[in-house]
């Protein structure tokens, strides 16, 4: 069993009326705040791509590398957001952030040149560090139970899980009648007048205000479970888990249409099937709660990491007929989201929530740097070995993923 100092006891549940009905308002407010999020400083990039291209008269992998930035500069910043969060909560941090990403987001509209679009996605990164999934499920776990946990995740992520499926059209149908600097000005503006009031009106933290010897008590509490934390191999089991399966949902996510296309199917249809990705996480999500009681959640995800891992493998084998190309992408889409309903309930069962958002991002710095290096690495190992096995190293980073969640698993009950 976990050696971390029990910190259950000392979390205040109150249970009252009035408390039950703000904590559905944190969870309205950030379903609202992540799907406008994710839409507008993460995914509304690719529609902008082309048309940035001609514009700076750059090449493709010298304007992708402004996301990867932002991804990078998110993973650095994760730890210092989650110690942060544990020590003075997420509304002003959120808030901040929120203020943050809608300046960056105007400032995109004006780049002019490659160091500047550099300049203006470091930006963005430190912004989605402050305000996306990891400081958002902080404030959950803060504020609810263990029984209504689950329950609260779920719901951000469904809503979230569309945001991909809503932004990508709507950026499309303002580039296409405005321009890609007006279209991004419309997104900044959208996202300020949703983020900022909601982070700032609707956030607090999930106890009553301490004093300053209470506080002290706190941090060193706090500073016990996380040494405790990341002396356990069970810790490190997590990070090998969702740094592995990051690094290949990333891979397909980015390589996917184009690897679609060499299978001999038609542009049109591999965009269509892609896009299937961002509904089926949905899915898979909803299968992942609602399993976690009968066989627990780290053996539910890992299933379905292995499922991921066998549609990697199969791609390349059935994947040029239309029938084996959908049915991979459906048994690769159902794991799309699952860590993001996995990783706070694991971390929150083993090692409460006193420190949870620091424990949080140190795994995010490891995942969110996966994310980042993994598609560009499988792009030159594409153009040397080929697409086929890309997909072997994809369902070999599914299947360390599950191999290390079944032993985490084992570890926790051992």
């Amino acid at each position: 069993m976990s050696t971390v100092p029990p910190i259950a006891a000392s979390e205040n549940r109150s249970g009252d009326r009035p408390r039950a009905r703000h904590g559905r308002r944190i969870v309205a407010a950030l379903a609202v705040t992540q799907t406008i999020g994710y839409g507008v400083l993460y995914y509304a990039f690719s529609v902008f791509l082309t048309p940035m291209r001609r514009d700076l008269h750059a090449g493709a992998p010298q304007v992708a590398t402004a996301l990867t930035l932002a991804v990078l500069t998110s993973a650095l910043c994760a730890p210092l957001v989650g110690r942060w969060v544990d020590a003075r909560g997420a509304r002003v941090l959120m808030t901040a952030g929120s203020v943050l990403g809608t300046l960056a987001l105007l400032a995109w509209s004006r780049v002019e040149n490659l160091p500047q679009l550099y300049g203006v996605f470091v930006a963005v990164g430190l912004a989605s560090a402050m305000v996306l999934y990891e400081p958002a499920f902080a404030v959950v776990v803060g504020w609810f139970d263990a029984r209504r946990r689950a329950g609260a995740l779920l719901a951000i992520t469904i809503v979230a899980g569309f945001a991909s499926t809503i932004f990508l059209p709507l950026s499309g149908l303002l580039v296409d009648r405005y321009g890609w600097r007006h279209a991004a000005v419309v997104l900044a503006l959208l996202y300020g007048a949703a983020a900022v009031p909601l982070h700032a009106l609707v956030l607090r933290r999930g106890g009553r205000s301490r004093s300053e010897a209470a506080a002290s008590d706190a941090e060193s509490q706090r500073a016990g479970v996380v040494r405790a934390a990341v002396r356990e191999r069970a810790f490190w089991l997590l990070v090998t888990a969702f740094a592995a399966h990051a690094a290949a949902v990333a891979t397909v996510a980015v390589l996917l249409i184009s690897y679609l296309i060499r299978l001999g199917h038609p542009p049109v249809f591999a965009a269509g099937i892609a896009g299937l990705l961002g509904v089926l996480s949905v899915t898979g999500r909803l299968v992942t709660t609602g399993l976690q009681r009968r066989a627990g959640i780290a053996v539910v995800a890992a299933g379905i990491l292995t499922a991921q891992g066998m549609a990697a493998l199969l791609l390349p084998v059935v994947g040029r007929s239309a029938a084996g190309a959908v049915g991979c992408v459906l048994a690769f889409g159902m794991g799309f989201g699952v860590a993001a309903v996995t990783q706070p309930h694991l971390l929150a069962e083993r090692y409460g929530t006193t420190a949870y958002a620091t424990l949080a991002g140190r795994i995010a710095f490891f995942s969110m740097t996966a994310r980042a290096g993994a598609p560009l690495g499988a792009a030159a190992l594409a153009q040397v070995v080929g697409y086929g096995a890309v997909m072997g190293v994809v369902a070999a980073a599914c299947a360390a993923g599950a191999t290390a969640l079944v032993a985490y698993h084992r570890a926790s009950r051992g």
